[in-house]
């Protein structure tokens, strides 16, 4: 059956993060778009986002994707002030910069090779600085004994990712968009006339241009229409504190205070692809962690705690492709969907609607795996 809903040229399969930038950015270049999404009952990595705007630890090694970051990372104060304005949602965006805290003099040393690496492949255009113990506590008076010290980048910041995702939302929605809840799409079907035909639960939709953002399930969708979107899931688990007076003034790569007073906690990874409840014992690890670094939180309440999925390419980089095979079908993957959504709203949507993949972005094809492969053969 042919679904009779609301005409799109453009479909955008998934309603994340990811998705929900992606489709803002085309419905402003005048596409009709239409978002099919799972819904909440997904294994929507947009649970995991730790809401960071976060540049300091990307790119070792792979200097386009510190660039990438960094270029998003520039673009946050205006993408911030025009979500707003269009939707009178307050992001809460801080971007002073950011530390990793380092526990032991092998987690110092980790930190400064990595640093210098990125440095070194920026020509040393890298904005951070090692920090002492006493330098780490000018800044965050709370830290406790423990902390030998930290890195700091003036690049990184952080919002309240709810109130983003909302922004996004709203924004696409008063801009034209139409958002379909409930809705996984089961296959995707190229026509003779270059069209795509999807199958949902509700009847068949079709579009001139469909554009996979659908996280974990891009694997699956994407060999349909010619692409390629490998992923390493990565599950990470969330503690959420009580509100607390303030007293984290940066962000941490593992533990923020929000614009309320609560503190999240986080930063653990593993590979289980399951829906078992929390792992406590990794919840144990975080708190303590948390603890040393801060001895304030040990008289503090957990009040949530949740595991989670993040989308990861096996290199850690976003995969973003245009298939060949059957034109007009797009792929976007990433684990940094927070950091990166100026980019997906701009630079991202201007190659979907051109049909071009600027030089920047060009390193993050899928086909960087298959030449990978082919060296080691």
């Amino acid at each position: 059956m042919r679904h009779p809903g609301t005409a799109a040229d453009t479909i955008v399969i998934g309603g994340g993060m990811v998705g929900a930038s992606i489709a803002l950015g085309l419905v402003l270049r005048g596409h009709r778009v239409t978002v099919l999404d799972e819904g909440d009952r997904a294994l929507r990595a947009a649970r995991a986002n730790f809401a960071l705007l976060w540049v300091q630890s990307k790119g070792a090694g792979a200097p386009a994707y510190f660039n990438w970051s960094r270029m998003a990372a520039a673009a946050w104060p205006d993408f911030a002030r025009q979500l707003e304005a269009m939707t009178g949602i307050v992001l809460h965006l801080s971007q002073r910069g950011g530390l990793t805290l380092a526990l032991s003099g092998a987690e110092m040393d980790h930190l400064a090779t990595r640093s210098a690496r990125i440095a070194c492949d920026q020509g040393s255009d890298f904005p951070h600085e090692m920090l002492d113990h006493s330098q780490t506590r000018a800044l965050l008076p709370a830290i406790g004994p423990d902390v030998v010290g930290a890195l700091f980048s003036p690049l990184d910041g952080h919002l309240n990712a709810l109130a983003l995702f909302h922004a996004l939302h709203r924004a696409f929605g008063r801009s034209g968009g139409h958002y379909v809840p409930a809705s996984p799409v089961r296959t995707i079907t190229p026509t003779k006339t270059g069209t795509f035909i999807l199958d949902t639960p509700h009847g068949y939709r079709e579009c001139e241009r469909v554009v996979l953002a659908a996280g974990l399930d891009n694997t699956r969708l994407a060999p349909m229409v010619g692409l390629h979107a490998p992923i390493t899931p990565q599950r990470g688990q969330i503690m959420v504190t009580q509100r607390l007076p303030p007293f984290l003034d940066y962000p941490t790569n593992a533990l923020r205070q929000t614009d309320n007073g609560s503190v999240l906690i986080g930063n653990s990874q593993d590979t289980v692809m399951t829906r078992q409840p929390v792992d406590l014992e990794i919840d144990a690890v975080m708190a303590d962690r948390a603890i040393r670094s801060f001895p304030c939180l040990q008289a503090a309440s957990v009040v949530r705690s949740w595991s989670c999925f993040r989308v990861k390419s096996p290199d850690g980089m976003p995969v973003y492709d245009h298939s060949t095979l059957w034109p007009g079908a797009f792929v976007a993957s990433c684990h940094s969907g927070v950091t990166l959504a100026p980019n997906h709203t701009g630079l991202v949507c201007d190659a979907i609607h051109t049909g071009i993949i600027p030089p920047i972005m060009q390193a993050f094809s899928a086909s960087r795996f298959t030449l990978t492969a082919a060296s080691r053969s």
